[in-house]
């Protein structure tokens, strides 16, 4: 997480969980009580962007809440990446009835 703040760190978890509170209200019927799950997470996300500088801000924004995602794999080294010319190719997975593949 190079060049981020606590309190961007702290912005970016709280849309993080805000996300995630939303997707898990609005994954049922949406009723009168959804707003009120969903108010708490709206006002800790605003004062936590609010506090790092980023409310309006939503470009800098993603690029914190990208920090927080795990780091991709290193990436292979050539001889892994291209195996030799006479290695055989695997063969294709049997298909299964019903299967979309």
């Amino acid at each position: 997480m190079t060049g981020t703040t606590y309190p961007e760190l702290a912005a970016a978890q709280a849309c993080l969980r805000l996300l995630h509170t939303a997707r898990a209200a609005l994954d049922g019927p949406v009723t009168a009580q959804t707003a009120a799950l969903l108010a708490v997470p709206i006002q800790d996300a605003d004062e936590a962007l609010r506090r790092a500088g980023l409310a309006g801000n939503e470009a800098e924004l993603l690029n914190r809440i990208y920090d927080l995602a795990p780091h991709a794999p290193t990436p292979l080294s050539a001889d892994a990446a291209h195996p030799p010319a006479d290695t055989p190719a695997p063969a294709p997975a049997p298909r299964r009835e019903g299967s979309l593949r």
